[in-house]
């Protein structure tokens, strides 16, 4: 579990946009740029270049 004050002050490093967790594939979710960023043993690794593209459907939810 991702804890909620560390959800607070993380934002997406390529659009500086707030995140949103994504409980069930552990990642955070950045709409603005696209990314989703994975969880590994509950650290999220920030880094663009480990970050998932959203698909056309992610982003319109």
């Amino acid at each position: 579990m991702l804890d909620p004050k560390l959800l607070d002050i993380l934002v997406c490093p390529v659009s500086k946009a707030p995140l949103e967790y994504d409980k069930e594939k552990q990642e955070l979710v950045c709409r603005a740029s696209g990314l989703a960023y994975p969880i590994h043993d509950d650290i999220p690794v920030m880094l663009e270049s480990e970050a998932r593209v959203l698909t056309a459907d992610e982003k319109l939810r």
